[in-house]
């Protein structure tokens, strides 16, 4: 099903890079309670950084940054603020190399590499077979969430699942990159994965990981390139058995996935996202009947901001993807103490 969201832009960030900015830029990050770091020993013997908020026994989400995000992204840790007021634990994984220390391997994460969400679920699934469970992913990490939840279809036990600002059509959203003002993004986050990359290098040399060190100084110099075409190419394609970018981004965009989810799933997006363009939006058919769309005609990208007075803004998602969750615990919940399904 896809709609049309309620969602009113502030009067005073209306402009899409605004919203965009804004919070980035300007949100101050609340304490998060209890918040503890854990880390998780991976098949490949590798490591993943979860931080968990909230108590035992509490329903838990499973939430999942962008690209170059952290647990420490602003919008990771007000949703965190938010849903442990709502009696609803946390656990936020940085992908590889996004906690604040190099991962082992030359691997890195990016749009289309769920093996690690599933890592962490099954983790998390064997601890608690009976707790209820969800998961939130934003930007790139919506596009993982999307694309497992339609690998797995009915063997994932979710009681709901939302992504945000989802990059659907990797190969649009990375055009959409090369014109105008968003190429001011792309020179950002460009910048930051070619450090990402220096630091990772720099630490398997000092750990002695030599053969792992060697696949990335295969990548050769990474300093002159300037579109994610060339990015994913280089760097993404050769370190993850992709045959090239085309390969890539056809088999890791989540549009094709969305068919084939069975959780309830809301995914947000707004029309004027700076990263994409309407193109990425799937038609009706192309979604499964647990799937709602929700389209913003604005909100910039992981922007949402509302508010009636400047400088005090207000975060829908905050107030949007609570109610998604609650409205599903509630439904999952009558359906188990009826026995359906």
């Amino acid at each position: 099903m896809i709609f049309q969201s309620a969602f009113k832009p502030a009067w005073w960030l209306k402009n899409r890079h605004l919203q965009t900015i804004f919070p980035a830029f300007f949100r101050n990050a609340r304490p998060t309670e209890t918040l503890r770091r854990e880390r998780l020993i991976t098949p490949d013997n590798d490591f993943l950084d979860i931080d968990c908020c909230g108590e035992s026994g509490q329903p838990v989400v499973i939430l999942l940054h962008g690209l170059t995000g952290s647990s420490e992204s602003g919008y990771i840790k007000g949703l965190q603020h938010t849903l442990a007021k709502l009696g609803l634990r946390t656990v936020a994984l940085n992908f590889r190399g996004c906690s604040g220390e190099s991962n082992r391997l030359a691997r890195c994460y990016h749009s289309g590499e769920t093996e690690d969400v599933h890592f962490l679920y099954q983790t998390l699934r064997a601890r608690e077979p009976e707790t209820p469970m969800a998961a939130i992913g934003f930007s790139l990490g919506g596009n993982v969430l999307l694309k497992w939840l339609g690998e797995q279809g009915n063997r994932v036990d979710l009681f709901a699942a939302i992504a945000v600002s989802v990059p659907l059509v990797l190969s649009i959203c990375a055009s959409k990159l090369d014109s105008g003002f968003s190429k001011i993004y792309r020179k950002n986050l460009l910048n930051e994965l070619k450090h990402y990359v220096r630091l990772k290098l720099q630490h398997l040399e000092t750990l002695g990981i030599e053969a792992e060190a060697e696949k990335i100084r295969q990548l050769g110099d990474l300093a002159s390139i300037d579109s994610f075409w060339q990015y994913d190419d280089v760097v993404v394609a050769k370190l993850h058995g992709y045959r090239d970018v085309h390969d890539y981004y056809q088999r890791s965009s989540s549009r094709q996935f969305l068919k084939s989810i069975t959780v309830p799933t809301l995914v947000i997006q707004a029309a004027d996202d700076p990263f994409m363009t309407v193109e990425v939006l799937p038609e009706e058919h192309e979604l499964s009947p647990t799937v709602l769309l929700e389209i913003a005609q604005s909100g910039g990208h992981v922007g949402f901001v509302t508010g009636v007075y400047p400088f005090r803004p207000r975060y829908w998602l905050e107030q949007r993807i609570p109610e998604f969750l609650l409205q599903h615990i509630k439904s999952s919940k009558l359906q188990s103490d009826t026995g359906t399904s």
